[in-house]
């Protein structure tokens, strides 16, 4: 395997040992798999967890629209138009002079700036944005955190065919053994080819046994590559030894604290306040410095029917006082939402807790069940051992010595698989408090 593969595996390379012989050539390394590395990898295989850089730089370009609030605005603006009708004045002063008449035709080019001198809003906004990031960032967080129960699932299925798989390839000598001395004792007349043909056929069955195990296999090793992007067909894999006790697990049934739906929870709850706070900012005074300059016909006399230049500025301040309630209704709805979240949460602490028991008694039921393996396995072997004897000496029946081999095989591939469960019990049980196993 290359470095990054090493890396992103965190895979624990075994030299395997040097012959005594100089002849011999030493076996190549084989790489052993481990869990919390695979998971660690197909998390950074997997496409959302570009959405974290992709939501900050979304973030900063709305940080930076806030920050081109509080500078100055320019805009151009013309303006050509003809009136039907002008104000006049009906009458006309003896003697005095003569009131022009306003043109039906007028022209306008200006130039208008505005500067924010007082937004309490500024501030609030950029709240709103910062808690948004992290409350959109802790969102992908949980989605990928689904993908340690994949990758559980994926590596536990393999050492459940594993396990299986050995058991059943140890029992193939023994097997062909035994046809060996059917076949013998059928040449020689004392037995019937079924006696042979019986133990053939349990041969048989027992290598498609294998081969099933080798296809389910190969599906959850293409499933594990697919989720961490790496080969893994020449992988090991063994089972993790995790230590954890019921008394240790007991104790750490209420932290969840890892778990990244309570960052969530936590962030969006922050995003709220922050809503909040703006909203309410909203309603406060905003003082605004204006200026214009143009060139137009009329200017900014209207009785002058000759093109003029101009300018003005000034300050303008606005205030909404009064809207109807509208600000005390947005704010019962942020905290109704609130009060969604706080039930949400409520709720996934208590499924959490409820999974977590159950992994435990599953915990319990494995240990005990694995203390009293070693001693079905010993009882079972005393018999085969026995039933081997008498089918050597053609006083059992093959069907016989088939059963007998089948229960101590039954055995021994209950032993490998409450091995295999019992760390996958303890590795589901750390996932779904948000630990990361070892």
């Amino acid at each position: 395997m290359n470095a990054s593969r090493l890396a992103g595996f965190g895979l624990t390379i075994a030299l395997a040992p040097l012959s005594a012989s100089a002849q011999q050539t030493p076996a190549p390394p084989r790489d052993t798999a481990s869990l919390a590395a695979l998971q660690r990898a197909a998390r950074e295989h997997d496409p959302r967890l570009r959405q974290i850089n992709l939501l900050t730089a979304q973030a900063r370009l709305r940080d930076e629209n806030i920050t081109a609030d509080r500078k100055p605005t320019i805009s151009l603006d013309a303006l050509s138009q003809y009136q039907s009708r002008v104000a006049e004045f009906p009458l006309t002063l003896p003697g005095g002079p003569v009131i022009p008449r306003p043109p039906n035709d007028t022209y306008d080019a200006k130039v208008s700036t505005q500067y924010r001198l007082y937004d309490a809003t500024i501030t609030p906004r950029r709240a709103v944005e910062h808690a948004q990031l992290i409350e959109s960032q802790a969102r992908v967080n949980t989605s990928l955190y689904s993908l340690r129960q994949n990758v559980n699932d994926a590596f536990f299925a393999i050492l459940h065919s594993d396990a299986q798989r050995v058991e059943l390839e140890t029992t193939l000598t023994d097997l062909q053994a035994q046809i060996d001395v059917a076949a013998a004792r059928v040449r020689e007349g004392t037995a019937l080819p079924s006696e042979a043909n019986a133990l053939r056929a349990e041969l048989l069955r027992r290598r498609q046994s294998i081969s099933e195990l080798n296809a389910a296999r190969a599906a959850a090793v293409d499933l594990l590559a697919d989720l961490t992007g790496q080969p893994v067909t020449t992988v090991v894999f063994t089972v993790p030894a995790i230590d954890l006790d019921f008394t240790r697990a007991s104790a750490m049934i209420d932290s969840t604290r890892g778990r990244p739906e309570v960052e969530q929870f936590a962030r969006t709850r922050e995003l709220l306040n922050r809503q909040r706070d703006a909203r309410a900012a909203q309603d406060k005074p905003r003082i605004s410095a204006f200026g214009r300059a143009g060139y137009g016909k009329p200017g900014l006399n209207p009785l002058n029917n000759t093109f003029q230049s101009y300018w003005l500025a000034g300050v303008q301040g606005q205030w909404t006082p009064w809207n109807w309630g509208t600000t005390d209704r947005e704010r019962e709805v942020l905290a109704i939402q609130q009060q969604i979240v706080s039930a949400d949460e409520q709720a996934f602490l208590e499924a959490v807790r409820r999974a977590t028991r159950q992994d435990i008694e599953t915990m319990q039921r494995l240990e005990r069940e694995l203390a009293s393996d070693d001693e079905i396995i010993a009882l079972r072997e005393t018999v085969l051992a026995e039933a081997r004897a008498r089918f050597t000496e053609a006083v059992i029946t093959s069907a016989e010595f088939i059963d007998r081999e089948t229960d101590v095989l039954s055995a021994r591939v209950t032993r490998s698989l409450h091995r295999v469960e019992l760390a996958q019990a303890r590795a589901r049980f750390l996932t779904t408090l948000g630990i990361e196993t070892r």
